[in-house]
């Protein structure tokens, strides 16, 4: 990875990482392990947390994107990542639009500022 970035790691449903891997997003690292994790209606939540963990300790990866309904199944591994990077950012699906309330980065996030930060 010596003069490279970072990569972006996406879990989501299979709309979602198709548009990603498009994009050009899709790796494999020396080990062979993708970026990313389509996730399927038998896919197991106990699959998704995995990957999930093993994206946070994989040096590669800079950025993790997540549909905000797959972070709703693991939640409680989302709130337990308190370092800045890589950085875990929840982003829409098709089928289920973006809810700021349910988004636990953005809680944090907010609760580092006041309004009166910004006057």
């Amino acid at each position: 990875m010596a003069g490279r970035g970072k990569l972006i790691a996406v879990i989501g449903d299979e709309d979602t990482c198709t548009g990603f891997l498009l994009g050009g997003v899709g790796e494999l690292n020396k080990n062979r392990k993708p970026n990313f994790l389509v996730v399927e209606k038998d896919t197991s939540i106990t699959e998704i947390e995995e990957t999930f963990k093993s994206f946070l300790a994989r040096n590669d990866i800079g950025i993790i994107l997540i549909n905000q309904f797959v972070a709703e199944m693991i939640r409680h591994a989302i709130d337990a990542h308190l370092q800045s990077i890589p950085a875990v950012l929840e982003i829409p699906s098709k089928e289920h639009p973006y809810d700021a309330s349910k988004d636990s980065i953005l809680r944090r996030a907010r609760g580092m500022f006041s309004a009166e930060d910004f006057r």
